[in-house]
């Protein structure tokens, strides 16, 4: 496991996954509503599947104070692969002081749109680093002394999002997928931050 810190490394020693759209990580939980049985929504402990190795997990000291955390949840990655598009996503958690991790938000970014949505894809060289601003989440939460801020990083999450086939394609017409080693960079020349909006101290 990784830990969120105030300040980035001097040199960047990235940390790396394997993404396989055959194998996506399942949603457990999360932001949804009305799927019927394809996703249970609300916030569930995700320990088991923080067990998943293409799960990256990123961890605060326990809190000396507790806070109040209201409003946007603003996260910039430098990523890096060697498929030619693919997805990275984002879970924000509260570890409670049993180490049990509940999800509060998610989101994603596929990165053929990383410079818009309304714009027309762009494909990743292979491990070139690009900086990516994602979709803010948004929530109000009580995190008490003791507790840990959490930051899960993958490249799916599955069916609450759509998956990534990794090819380049549509997606929603092709049966087989491509394995895409991704990357995430922290150092002072990859500034990866995680920026929340504290309310007030209980």
């Amino acid at each position: 496991d990784g830990a969120l810190v105030p300040a980035p490394p001097a040199t960047d020693m990235p940390d790396s996954f394997t993404y396989d759209p055959m194998n996506p990580v399942p949603s457990y939980g999360g932001n949804v509503c009305c799927t019927g049985n394809a996703i249970t929504g609300g916030s569930f402990d995700q320990r088991k599947m923080e067990e998943r190795p293409d799960i990256l997990v990123y961890s605060t000291e326990p809190l000396k104070e507790s806070i109040e955390l209201t409003g946007s949840i603003d996260v910039t990655l430098y990523v890096s692969s060697d498929a030619k598009d693919t997805d990275f996503t984002v879970k924000l958690i509260d570890v409670d002081e049993q180490g049990r991790a509940y999800n509060l938000d998610e989101t994603i970014q596929r990165m053929r749109y990383r410079e818009g949505y309304d714009k027309p894809p762009v494909w990743m060289q292979p491990n070139k680093v690009y900086k990516v601003k994602f979709q803010p989440m948004t929530t109000s939460n009580y995190f008490a002394a003791g507790h840990r801020i959490r930051i899960e990083i993958s490249s799916s999450n599955f069916p609450r999002f759509d998956r990534n086939l990794n090819t380049g394609g549509n997606n929603y017409d092709e049966t087989k997928g491509v394995i895409a080693h991704n990357m995430v960079h922290h150092s002072k020349q990859y500034p990866a931050e995680v920026t929340i909006t504290v309310v007030k101290n209980k």
